[in-house]
C-alpha cells in the first residue's frame, strides 16, 4: 500500500517497520533512564495507570494519520506510527510482568503465551477488517486501486477503539501489583551471560518474526510464487499471523487445569480448529482458500515438534528454532506453494518463542530483574532493523526476494543456538528450567 502510493523501493517500504519497531526501543530505553534516576515509575502509578497512559498515546498517534493522508506526507505516516509504537512500549512494559503476577509465576509465560494468542487473533482477522475499511466489502476486486485517503476511516477508528479501552481500563477494579526490588544503579547485571544473549536472541526473535512478513508482499508477486499484486495477498498475510496464532494458543493449554489425555487430545486438536478459524474468516471475505489447505501438513510437523519440545523452556527454543531453519532453507530451495508455506511456517515456530526467551533471559537476576526486563523490551528494536536489511537484499539485482530470505534463516540458527547455549549458561549458575519440567512434573501440573 505505501509502496505503491509512495512510489519506494523495497528497502524505503520497511521503513514502516522501522519507525513502529524503533519506537519501542525509544520508549522502553526513556522508562529504563527515568527508572534509574527516579525509580520504577509502574510502582508509583500502579499498572492501571500506566495502561491508560500507554492507550492514550497510541490514540493520539494514530490522529496523526489525518494530517498524513490530506498533506500526502510519508515522513508524517512514519511519525504516526512511531507515536503508536511509544504506546503500545508502554503497554509491552506494563502487560508482561503483570500478566506474569495474575497469578502462579510458575505458569507466567503460558499466560504470556495465551495473552499473545488472542493478540494474534486480531492480526488474523486485522486482513478482513481493513479490507471493508478501505474497500467498504471484505473481499476487495482484484484491480481495484487503493487510495490513500481510505486510510483516514480505519486509524480514526484505532483511536477511538483505543480511548474506548482506555475509559474501560479506568473503570474497572484492577489489582494493585508493586514490586518491592531497588532498582540497582551498579553495573552487577553486566555478569548475566543469560541476559546479554537473551538481549540478542530478542533482538533477532522480532526481526525474523516481522520480516518474514513484511517482505510476503514482494515475495508472493514473483510469477514463481504466486505471480499475484498487492490485492490478493490478504489471505497469505492473515495465514502467517494465524500460524502465529495456533502456536501461541496451543502453548497456553498448561494455564487451565486439564488431565494429560486432556491437554494432549488439544494439543492435536486445537491447532486445526484454530486453523480452520483462519480458513472460514478468509471465506468470509470471498478469498478461495483451496490452495491453503496443504499447510496443515506444515502444522502436523508443529504439533510433532511442539511434543519433543516437552514444554522445556530451553529445549523449545531448540527444537522450534533448527524446525524453522530448515523450513525456511526448503523455501529457499523450491517454488511456489512449497516455498510460499515453508516460509510463511515461519510464524508456527515464531510463536511460542518470546516467553522461552524472556523467561530464559531474567531466569536467576533476582534484584536486577527489574533491569533486565526493561533491556529486553528494548530490543524489540529488532523489528525495525532486519526487515530493513531484508528489503536492502530485495533490491540488489544480485539477491532479489526470494534469495533474501536467507536472513531468516541466520535468525533461526541463532535462536536454536541460544535454547542450546543458554542451558549450560543457567546451569552454572545452579540453574536448570528443563530439569524442573520432567514429564511427570508436567502431568502434575495439569491434573
Amino acid at each position: 500500500m505505501f509502496k505503491k502510493n509512495f512510489s519506494l523501493s523495497q528497502f524505503q517500504s520497511q521503513l514502516v517497520d522501522f519507525a513502529f519497531y524503533l519506537a519501542y526501543f525509544v520508549g522502553s530505553l526513556i522508562y529504563f533512564g527515568i527508572s534509574m534516576a527516579f525509580g520504577d515509575p509502574l510502582n508509583k502509578i500502579g499498572y492501571k495507570k500506566g495502561l491508560i497512559t500507554g492507550l492514550v498515546i497510541s490514540s493520539s498517534g494514530a490522529l496523526l494519520f489525518i494530517p498524513a493522508v490530506n498533506s500526502g506526507s510519508y515522513v508524517l505516516f512514519l511519525c504516526g506510527l512511531f507515536v503508536i509504537g511509544l504506546g503500545f512500549a508502554l503497554l509491552q512494559i506494563v502487560a508482561n510482568p503483570f500478566v506474569i503476577n495474575l497469578g502462579d509465576p510458575a505458569k507466567g509465560s503460558h499466560r504470556l503465551n495465551f495473552a499473545g494468542g488472542i493478540n494474534s487473533l486480531g492480526t488474523t482477522i486485522g486482513p478482513v477488517l481493513l479490507a471493508f475499511a478501505l474497500y467498504g466489502k471484505v473481499a476487495p476486486g482484484q484491480g481495484q486501486e487503493l487510495g490513500m485517503a481510505n486510510l483516514k476511516t480505519p486509524y480514526v477508528a484505532l483511536s477511538v477503539m483505543l480511548l474506548l479501552l482506555a475509559l474501560l481500563v479506568a473503570s474497572v477494579k484492577i489489582p494493585r501489583i508493586i514490586t518491592e526490588e531497588k532498582i540497582e544503579k551498579d553495573t552487577g547485571i553486566l555478569r548475566y551471560p543469560q541476559l546479554w544473549w537473551g538481549m540478542l536472541a530478542i533482538f533477532i526473535y522480532v526481526g525474523t518474526e516481522v520480516t518474514i512478513q513484511s517482505n510476503l508482499g514482494a515475495l508472493l508477486a514473483l510469477p514463481d510464487i504466486k505471480g499475484i499484486d498487492h490485492t490478493q495477498v490478504d489471505k497469505y498475510i492473515s495465514l502467517y499471523w494465524g500460524s502465529l496464532m495456533i502456536g501461541r494458543i496451543s502453548g497456553s493449554l498448561h494455564t487451565f487445569k486439564l488431565s494429560k489425555t486432556g491437554y494432549n487430545i488439544l494439543s492435536v486438536v486445537l491447532p486445526f480448529a484454530i486453523f480452520g478459524i483462519i480458513m472460514f474468516f478468509n471465506i468470509l471475505r470471498g478469498a478461495d482458500v483451496s490452495d491453503l489447505i496443504i499447510y496443515a501438513t506444515w502444522i502436523v510437523v508443529f504439533i510433532i515438534v511442539k511434543f519433543l519440545g516437552q514444554e522445556k523452556p530451553s529445549r523449545t527454543l531448540l527444537f522450534f528454532g533448527i524446525s524453522a531453519m530448515v523450513f525456511m532453507l526448503v523455501g529457499l530451495s523450491t517454488k511456489g506453494n512449497i516455498a510460499l508455506f515453508s516460509f510463511i511456517s515461519g510464524g508456527l515456530f515464531c510463536s511460542v518463542m518470546w516467553p522461552c526467551i524472556f523467561n530464559l533471559a531474567i531466569a536467576g537476576l533476582g534484584k536486577h530483574t527489574n533491569q533486565g526486563s526493561s533491556l529486553l523490551i528494548m530490543m524489540i528494536l529488532g523489528g525495525a532493523l532486519i526487515p530493513p536489511i531484508q528489503g536492502h537484499l530485495a533490491d540488489m539485482s544480485s539477491v532479489g526476494i526470494h534469495a533474501s530470505y536467507i536472513v531468516p534463516v541466520i535468525g533461526f540458527s541463532y535462536l536454536a543456538w541460544y535454547g542450546f547455549a543458554v542451558r549450560r549458561m543457567l546451569q552454572k549458575q545452579g540453574i536448570d528450567y528443563d530439569a524442573n519440567m520432567e514429564p511427570e512434573t508436567v502431568e502434575a501440573a495439569v491434573s
